[in-house]
């Protein structure tokens, strides 16, 4: 079973990757349909980071939006940062 790893909590995701990318592809397009009651805009970045595991280009989309979305917590609220797992920036990346 894999794990994906959001705010600092680890959640489980099927093992099968026809299951994980039918579940991301799902979750997308429930964000998509955030308007509607039940559906939320919060299943797109989930279904993102679902789609990440199995697919380069969207693991490396994740990874820029991660890293600045860090750095923009970091100025700020730095402690909401240290909560949710970025730790402290990098020298000259303030």
């Amino acid at each position: 079973m894999s794990r994906i790893n959001i705010a600092g909590r680890r959640f489980n995701v099927p093992g099968h990757p026809a299951l994980r990318m039918g579940l991301g592809i799902l979750l997308v397009i429930g964000g998509f349909l955030g308007f509607l009651p039940i559906l939320g805009f919060w299943m797109l970045p989930l279904g993102l980071a679902v789609l990440a595991i199995d697919i380069p280009p969207v693991r490396r989309i994740q990874r820029r939006l991660t890293i600045s979305f860090g750095y923009w917590l970091h100025r700020k609220w730095p402690k909401f940062a240290r909560h949710f797992g970025y730790g402290t920036p990098r020298n000259g990346k303030h």
